[in-house]
């Protein structure tokens, strides 16, 4: 009678999975900005403006570039 082993998970699968989770994490603070700033534009808070938005979200992404490094996603 052959055992069952279990099997192992491919290690390249992991690494990916971790690393991806890592990153969701990591960017994290940066959508709570962005949620944020949103939110302020639909209340009022802040003038509704497309090359506003296009500014803070240049400035957003240049931040997490800037402190995540290879980490940052691409946006």
């Amino acid at each position: 009678m052959e055992q069952l082993r279990p099997q192992s998970p491919d290690c390249s699968k992991v690494v990916s999975t971790v690393g991806r989770t890592s990153q969701l994490i990591l960017g994290l603070p940066f959508d709570l900005a962005r949620e944020q700033y949103a939110r302020a534009v639909r209340i009022g808070f802040i003038e509704q403006s497309m090359l506003a938005n296009a500014k803070f979200e240049q400035s957003i992404a240049m931040l997490e570039k800037l402190t995540l490094g290879p980490w940052a996603r691409q946006v």
